[in-house]
């Protein structure tokens, strides 16, 4: 079993048994089947505009002969949703670096609402950072939230590494700042800064994290190195609106995909992804510490289709 067939398993099952309809017993693909297959697509959450793109590039791919099989369709269909998840600048086999060790310390503010995983997803990363030798301060500035805190602390202590907080109420940008001078006075490898999950008011949002970006640069002029959004995969079509929303009020450059193996709707990885254009760096598939595995788009679509009977 590949490292993703147990995060995509409800959407593989869901999506193969609206595929399985919608083909048995014929042998050609007309618009009844194509009409399947977008329904199909639209159940996973991956969005109607992307679904329709699909739909238009299947269409065309299949104009000339309509006649195929189940393996063949799944291909194209594999092949079309791959070419969706290509957002690398360096080119589609160029693998996902989600650390740049080069800069030192690599920050990165971590973005998304109360809820998504945001604070574990960190905790996670820190250990994955720690066992890999890295040095890692994380930057407990969610100040509105105690449990926010005291759950970093936490995962701080279960990591191995450190941790910079404040009193809550305290200014984030504050704890953002002295987490960065922290890092550089202890010749941190990596920075994750916590910032508060609230989307109240989209100018209050924007200020904040505004204001957090600016302060940190007084330390390291080009941080945050990244801004990585976490979003719910079970939250299905929410997850379209905090991206939509996160992005207006911050340069988001990458995305954490968390709970993929609690829902049926993965397809909503590929349809943030095609209507925003930022790639995914993290995918959480388990509560285990282990379980936030950086992304693989040619093996995430492999798990997508994986299916006994498709000897591929």
């Amino acid at each position: 079993m590949g490292i993703f067939d147990k995060g995509v398993q409800k959407t593989n099952q869901n999506f193969f048994q609206r595929l399985s309809r919608a083909i048995v017993g014929r042998s050609r693909v007309d618009e009844d089947v194509l009409d399947a297959i977008e329904e199909a697509l639209v159940s996973s959450d991956m969005g109607v505009d992307t679904t329709l793109k699909i739909i238009d590039n299947l269409e065309d791919r299949v104009e000339k002969d309509k006649y195929m099989s189940m393996d063949e369709l799944v291909d194209i269909l594999r092949d079309e949703i791959a070419k969706l998840l290509n957002v690398s600048p360096d080119g589609e086999d160029a693998p996902v670096q989600p650390f740049d060790f080069s800069k030192k310390p690599y920050v990165i503010m971590v973005v998304g609402v109360n809820g998504v995983g945001k604070t574990t997803t960190i905790g996670k990363l820190a250990a994955s950072l720690r066992a890999q030798g890295k040095k890692v301060v994380i930057g407990a500035a969610d100040t509105f939230r105690a449990a926010a805190v005291d759950q970093l602390v936490i995962w701080a202590e279960r990591a191995g590494v450190d941790i910079v907080r404040q009193e809550m109420g305290s200014d984030p940008a504050s704890v953002a700042f002295d987490t960065v001078k922290a890092a550089v006075a202890r010749g941190a490898d990596v920075v994750l800064i916590d910032t508060a999950g609230r989307l109240h008011n989209r100018i209050d949002l924007m200020n904040e994290l505004t204001k957090i970006r600016n302060v940190m640069r007084k330390v390291i002029p080009d941080a945050p190195h990244d801004v990585m959004l976490v979003l719910d995969s079970t939250t299905g079509q929410n997850a379209f609106q905090q991206a939509k929303e996160f992005s207006r009020a911050t340069d988001v450059t990458s995305l954490a995909v968390t709970k993929l193996d609690g829902s049926a709707k993965g397809g909503v990885v590929i349809g943030i992804v095609d209507q925003f254009r930022i790639p995914i760096k993290f995918i959480g598939i388990g509560e285990g510490i282990d379980d936030l595995k950086v992304f693989d788009k040619r093996e995430f679509v492999r798990s997508l289709f994986s299916r006994e009977d498709i000897k591929k």
